[in-house]
């Protein structure tokens, strides 16, 4: 008779549920260690059929190592799994994992795709760049505050600039200079390692074939195309190229009940990062005159009706597409063809 588990999953321990024919048999807890789990799965369930645990930190590293194991393992939505665990009326680690187990005796789960690991080492470096960035931003917008309070206003400018102007103008500072040279100091030294993060994205960028053909589309760099591969990974995972832009939550909600019925903002569901490179792509297709294509046409029309903000996530979303009909075909961007 077959056997069902589910894991609940912490840094610390993870608890185990057990059910064979429709009655639990087994509950514990272990170390959150795959190797550790998959040899207490061997010994008190022989036959599993399925490992279920929910979306979550470490939920990539258990689905492949227990892959490794031998093991039936199973990532699901965490939402939908949370619909059915909300139903328990105690909130514990071990109901968790019983009820992850009934889940899985009765399949009524949705099963989540688990990127690979070379997919998460990409999106590791673009996340490492994009966090260095930000706080190279701050720490410049931290500098031109502290000086303003000192009548010292530092003109505009990025960069070496920056750092010129900064400098000039502590120049007859001393005491302030003591204290805001540490900060340029940390800010040059985080633009330093954000410049090298840079460089190393760009050039996994220029060895792949798919990132080039997704930047011959015009605003989509090696960032945005890089982001929208590892997101993506193998374009057959999707059936049909508009599913995509409803999987990366550029598609409008709608709610239904009785006469009532209307449609409401973007679910905003899926990859956050992807969907905002996306749309900054898509601002960069309405407001340069260098982007010109079908897709911009179509663009600037909707922008007229709908203002542009909407028109934007609209050709963000026309662009998730194409990018995944491109992918599909190997076709580069055509201009004149985009948003047919």
């Amino acid at each position: 008779m077959c056997e069902y588990i589910g894991l609940d999953v912490s840094l610390k321990e993870t608890a185990v549920s057990i059910r064979r024919g429709g009655k639990r048999v087994w509950r514990g807890k272990c170390l959150s260690d795959p190797a550790a789990i998959a040899a207490l799965i061997r010994k008190h369930a022989p036959a599993a059929e399925r490992v279920v645990f929910e979306t979550g930190p470490l939920s990539v590293w258990f689905y492949h190592a227990l892959s490794a194991e031998g093991l039936p393992a199973i990532c699901i939505d965490a939402r939908h799994a949370k619909a059915a665990l909300d139903m328990a009326a105690n909130k514990t680690d071990a109901n968790d994992a019983d009820g992850l187990a009934h889940l899985a005796e009765v399949g009524f789960f949705r099963e989540v795709r688990v990127k690979g690991f070379d997919s998460m080492l990409s999106r590791t470096l673009i996340a490492a760049r994009t966090k260095l960035v930000r706080a190279t931003l701050d720490i410049a917008g931290q500098i031109r505050g502290l000086m303003k309070t000192f009548g010292l206003i530092v003109p505009r400018g990025i960069g070496a600039k920056f750092e010129a102007n900064v400098r000039a103008l502590l120049a007859d500072h001393a005491e302030l200079a003591r204290i805001i040279l540490s900060l340029l100091e940390a800010w040059r030294s985080l633009r330093i390692q954000a410049t090298e993060l840079g460089r190393q994205l760009l050039a996994e960028a220029r060895k792949s074939q798919p990132c080039q053909l997704l930047m011959s589309i015009p605003g989509v760099g090696a960032i945005t195309a890089t982001a929208y591969l590892t997101a993506v990974e193998d374009p057959a995972n999707f059936s049909r190229s508009r599913s995509v832009g409803a999987w990366l939550g550029l598609t409008t909600r709608r709610y239904q009940s009785g006469e009532v019925d209307y449609d409401g903002h973007i679910s905003r569901r899926g990859d956050t990062h992807v969907r905002s490179l996306l749309y900054e792509a898509a601002v960069v297709i309405l407001t340069r005159s260098h982007a010109d294509s079908d897709l911009r046409s179509w663009g600037m029309k909707l922008r007229e009706k709908v203002g542009f903000k909407r028109a934007a996530v609209a050709v963000a979303r026309k662009l998730a597409v194409i990018m995944h009909a491109m992918l599909r075909s190997g076709e580069l961007f055509t201009r004149t063809a985009a948003a047919a």
